[in-house]
């Protein structure tokens, strides 16, 4: 029963420290936000769920591409603030639930938004 509360926990922690160092980074005006990490039970890999606010969807592509040539530096550091047994390898994608719920919300609303038109 351990093993389950053990993963939330480097879960968390991985994302704290995550937040922290992409909140040093310059994202040119955008807000990127991390919204969940899922570490796999051996710590050797984690998927890093994030949101871009105020950007469109190429901007989106160059946070991605920043993230992913920064990885390295990023788990570099990650491995010097949290102590594991292995640092994980990060993948960071985009989180789109928040969009989909601002589209449900917008067509609940009534509104007629270009982006949420079929």
């Amino acid at each position: 029963m351990g093993a389950p509360n053990r993963m939330v926990r480097v879960n968390e922690l991985v994302k704290r420290e995550l937040a922290g160092l992409l909140e040093r980074e310059s994202w040119g005006g955008l807000l990127v936000s991390v919204l969940d990490v899922s570490t796999a039970p051996d710590l050797r890999n984690a998927i890093v769920l994030i949101s871009v606010f105020g950007s469109d969807a190429i901007a989106q592509k160059k946070v991605l591409h920043h993230l992913n040539k920064i990885r390295p530096a990023l788990q570099k550091k990650l491995s010097s603030n949290v102590v594991l047994k292995y640092t994980p390898v990060l993948e960071f994608r985009m989180d789109d639930r928040l969009e989909a719920a601002d589209r449900v919300i917008a067509l609940l609303e009534g509104r007629d938004d270009d982006d949420t038109t079929q």
